[in-house]
Order: C-alpha cells, then sequence, then structure tokens
C-alpha cells in the first residue's frame, strides 16, 4: 500500500468506460417506449419497460471505436475551453488579467472569506436563474491566480465555482433547463413551488462556503496543507512580485468582457444560445482585445494558439468522460438501470421514497450528465411512481433538481467539471476527495428537506387529478 500511486485522470476515466463495457454484457438490456414532446425531445413513457429479444453484445473493439465518437458527441465543450483558453492567453498578454487580480487583492486580500461567499453566492444565483454552467470556464485562470497571490491554492478557487454551480443547479428556482421541463413532464405548473426554493437558497450556499472557507482557511494558516502539494500550477513561472494598475486600456478591456458576458447571457436566455454561439462570442472578444491591448496579428495568434495548447489534456479528459455515458448507451442498458433503480421504491413510505428519488437521481447522473435528458428519462417514471407511494409531484420534482445538481459537482462523465478542473490543473481524484464530503452534507441537508416537504404537503395544492 506504501507504493500505490494514484493513476492518471485519462486512466481513471478509460478503466470506468471498461466496466460500462462490462456492465453492458451482465445487465439485462430493455427499453421504454418514447414519445416525441412538441420540442422534438424523446421522453420516454410510463410503465411500457420491456427487455429486448435479441441481447447485443458490445465488443473491445466498439469500446475503442466509441472514444472518438465520444470526443464528436461532447465537441461543444471541448471546443468552447480551447476557444476560451485561447482569448484568455491574448487577454493575459495585455496584461488585464494581472491588473485585475491586483486590484482584486486591494480589497480583498486580507478577506478572502469575503471573496469566497461572493463567488460561490454569484455562481449559484446565475446557475439558478438561466441554468449556466460552462460559462464560468473563463473565470478558471483568473481565480486561480486570484488564489495563488492570496496565499491560497487552486483547489480553492475550483471550490469556490463548482460549489455556485452545483448549488445553483440543485436548489434552482426557475433553470429552464432542468426545473421548468420537469415540471412540465410532471405536469404541475411551472414556477410553482418557488418560494420553497427561494428559502433554502441562501442556507444551501452557505454550506458551501463555509465548506470551501474552512479548506482555505487551512491552507491560508499553514500551507503544508493543501491538497495541492506536489501538483503544478498551470501558472507556474507566471509568478509575479507586483501587479500592474488599472489604467484606461485595462478598463477598457474589462468593460469589453462585461459587455460580451451581457451578449451572452442575452443570447442564451432569448436566442437559446449554447457553446457554439458562446464560442463565437468569445472570439469576437478576443479579437476586440487585441485591437485594444495594441497586439500585432502575430502575437495575438502565436498567443492564441499557446492558450489552445496549453489545454489540450483537458479537451482529451472531457471527450473520453463522454464516452462512459456512450458505452451504455450503445449497450442499451441505460433504461434497464432507471427502471430497476425505480422499482424498490414502491415497497417503502412516503418519505422514505422522496430521499431514494434523490439517491437514485444523483446516481442516474453519472450515466445522464445532461440535465435535460435526465428528466426526459426519470421524471415521466418519478412522477406516476410518487402518486403511487404519496409523493407529491413538486418533492419529485425537487428530488430531481438535488440529484441532478448536486452530482454535477463531482460525477467524472460531466464534461463542464472536468473542463474546470483540467484549466485549473486539479486532478480529478484530489477534486473527489475534496468535493465528497460537501456532497454529503448537501445530500444530508436535501434528504431532510425532502422528508419536510412531503410531511407538510409541499405541491398538494398543484398535484394534478389522476384518472
Amino acid at each position: 500500500m506504501g507504493n500505490f500511486k494514484v493513476p492518471h485522470t485519462l486512466i481513471l476515466l478509460l478503466g470506468m468506460m471498461v466496466v460500462a463495457l462490462v456492465a453492458t454484457w451482465i445487465v439485462p438490456q430493455g427499453f421504454f417506449e418514447t414519445s416525441t414532446t412538441e420540442s422534438g425531445r424523446q421522453m420516454v413513457v410510463a410503465g411500457t419497460y420491456a427487455q429486448v429479444a435479441d441481447k447485443t453484445y458490445l465488443t473491445p473493439w466498439d469500446l475503442l471505436t466509441s472514444i472518438p465518437r465520444a470526443f464528436a458527441a461532447a465537441q461543444d465543450v471541448i471546443f468552447f475551453v480551447l476557444i476560451v483558453g485561447g482569448v484568455l492567453a491574448i487577454a493575459r498578454a495585455t496584461g488585464t488579467v494581472d491588473a485585475l487580480i491586483g486590484r482584486l487583492l486591494e480589497k480583498h486580500g486580507t478577506k478572502p472569506q469575503r471573496l469566497i461567499f461572493m463567488v460561490v453566492f454569484c455562481f449559484a444565483l446565475a446557475s439558478s436563474a438561466i441554468g449556466t454552467a460552462g460559462e464560468y470556464i473563463p473565470f478558471v485562470l483568473i481565480l486561480v491566480g486570484l488564489c495563488k497571490a492570496m496565499r491560497l491554492d487552486a483547489m480553492t478557487a475550483v471550490g469556490m465555482i463548482v460549489a455556485g454551480y452545483g448549488i445553483g443547479y440543485g436548489v434552482s428556482a426557475f433553470n429552464p433547463f432542468t426545473v421548468l421541463i420537469a415540471q412540465q413532464i410532471a405536469e404541475v405548473p411551472q414556477y410553482s413551488g418557488v418560494w420553497l426554493r427561494f428559502a433554502i437558497f441562501i442556507p444551501f450556499v452557505l454550506i458551501g462556503f463555509h465548506h470551501v472557507w474552512s479548506y482555505s482557511k487551512k491552507v491560508y494558516e499553514d500551507p503544508s496543507k493543501s491538497m495541492m502539494i506536489g501538483v503544478p500550477c498551470p501558472l507556474e513561472g507566471q509568478e509575479k512580485p507586483s501587479y500592474p494598475q488599472l489604467n484606461k486600456r485595462h478598463q477598457m478591456i474589462l468593460g469589453s468582457f462585461i459587455i460580451t458576458l451581457v451578449i451572452a447571457i442575452w443570447g442564451i436566455s432569448t436566442k437559446g444560445w449554447y457553446l457554439t454561439q458562446l464560442g463565437g462570442v468569445f472570439i469576437a472578444w478576443g479579437a476586440v482585445v487585441a485591437v485594444l491591448g495594441k497586439l500585432s496579428a502575430d502575437e495575438t495568434a502565436n498567443r492564441f494558439i499557446e492558450g489552445v495548447s496549453d489545454l489540450v489534456t483537458t479537451a482529451i479528459l472531457i471527450g473520453v468522460a463522454r464516452g462512459i455515458a456512450l458505452v451504455l448507451e450503445d449497450g442499451q442498458i441505460l433504461h434497464t438501470l432507471v427502471h430497476g433503480m425505480s422499482l424498490p421504491l414502491s415497497y417503502v413510505g412516503a418519505e422514505v421514497s422522496a430521499v431514494g428519488m434523490l439517491i437514485i437521481q444523483t446516481l442516474l447522473n453519472t450515466f445522464i450528465p445532461s440535465g435535460s435528458g435526465q428528466a426526459y428519462v426519470t421524471m415521466p417514471l418519478m412522477a406516476p411512481l410518487g402518486d403511487l407511494v404519496g409523493v407529491p409531484r413538486q418533492v419529485a420534482v425537487l428530488a430531481y433538481q438535488f440529484g441532478d445538481g448536486f452530482s454535477n459537482m463531482i460525477i467524472p462523465t460531466n464534461a463542464v467539471l472536468m473542463g474546470i478542473l483540467g484549466m485549473a490543473g486539479v486532478p480529478y481524484t484530489h477534486w473527489f476527495r475534496f468535493c465528497l464530503p460537501l456532497m454529503l452534507k448537501l445530500m444530508a441537508a436535501a434528504s431532510a428537506v425532502l422528508v419536510l416537504a412531503v410531511i407538510f404537503g409541499y405541491g398538494l395544492d398543484v398535484q394534478p387529478v389522476i384518472q
């Protein structure tokens, strides 16, 4: 045991793909019937699960070919990460990022707890309102640099971002990609029950803040307690004893960044933009930065390529992570897993069933990392199952939210998480050790909320009449 070495994240992901392949040989294959919604999405039909007559066996060759297919399936996240890396390298060349870090240090350098709370709160609020996730990737290296200057580490930077992202999704008031879709499928009024989600927002944010702050405080007081000891920082060799003053040119570049974010939020909320369109927006911002920063065309190109090349490893991890779910889909066992997990809930009481729904949604998010995709697969089953065991449909939606959102912070099949970890240079195994206690705290709090929601009849006022 003394010579045991944790394998590289890529090896861990490939190992999970092999496990998924073996699972397709053992687990019975089957499907629910599906129907097409008005939006064109496929939604399963409850009560229609049936095993396939002729089982299909995937081969090791299918495993190998699933890797390039997974890269194609995750191309939007991969290319967005590479583009953001290149554009941020251009911004760093102008000195704007360093000047911003210096300005933030002047305001928060002696009170990092204030900065940590602000980041966790703001990112949670954005995820809760409009479902932002990959949009946080541009902030990774900025926060890593800021934490480094404050005698903290990259784990703290990632903790701030991911805690905000996961908690925002988990207790979202009206995330259009999760809450509204799940409520629509469960046939409860959209935006209904929002008062409870508003009430628990701050308490859950405080759980995330306390976890990150407790760790950062230990690192600040004793750097030897950092989980990142021996792990190279992506900003290694870029230490600066002093930071440039935030001049007019830097302020113009930061102003253009804010305008870029506003355009991105407008596109997401009104035009349905996702990472492809956002990538185009950031390319445009990179061009603006080069002009405002008075960089030559050759220097701009060189900086962009340097930034992209630094994130090739991250891009590979994102692609391979998508391959795990792809193997399970090809092996026709995803619906079997959903069906098998839901069966035990019909034999227990309503309060236990609600917590069981949370656990099931958490586990299934590993195999169906898309929030909306998970809603279309699970909610048509959980809503009527809740009717049978006495769990209001609004509570079933809440259990789905908690399970999907909180597990986003730790599952290796989440491409956004792997992108953030890769940019910050945080190995997945280190992150797992940091995040697991936070997950357990959030799951315990979520279980308590679900039990109380069942006891006090949360959602009974909008419960549809079942014929």
